[in-house]
Order: C-alpha cells, then sequence, then structure tokens
C-alpha cells in the first residue's frame, strides 16, 4: 500500500470501509443505511463488505434491492 493519496491535492477524500483506501469523495460509491452511510472505493469493496457482514451473522444491506 502506498502513503500516497490518490486525489489531486485540495480534494477531499474519504476513507473505504473495506479496503481502509482513501479514495476522492467525489468518486466513492455511497450505500445508505438506515443507520449510518458507508463509503467504498467500489462495487467490489462494497460486496466485500456485504459478504463479511453475512459471514458474521449481522445481515446487511440488500444487495441489488
Amino acid at each position: 500500500m502506498t502513503d500516497k493519496p490518490i486525489a489531486p491535492s485540495g480534494e477531499p477524500t474519504i476513507t473505504c470501509a473495506a479496503c481502509f483506501n482513501e479514495v476522492p469523495l467525489s468518486a466513492a460509491f455511497t450505500p445508505e443505511g438506515a443507520e449510518y452511510v458507508g463509503h467504498f472505493c467500489g462495487i467490489e469493496c462494497y460486496q466485500q463488505f456485504v459478504a463479511e457482514a453475512k459471514r458474521r451473522g449481522q445481515g446487511g444491506p440488500d444487495v441489488g434491492a
């Protein structure tokens, strides 16, 4: 992993909830839940997050609902 941010200087960033990489806020995938908002760098990280939540028995958001 690199210490160099991938967003241009001065652009706001957000941390991906699955891989913890920083991504530009304008490019983040943002599924909104009833209790919180999760930001993801892409659909793959979101799917990984959902699969892990289901594995732990916490349910998770419905994918494609």
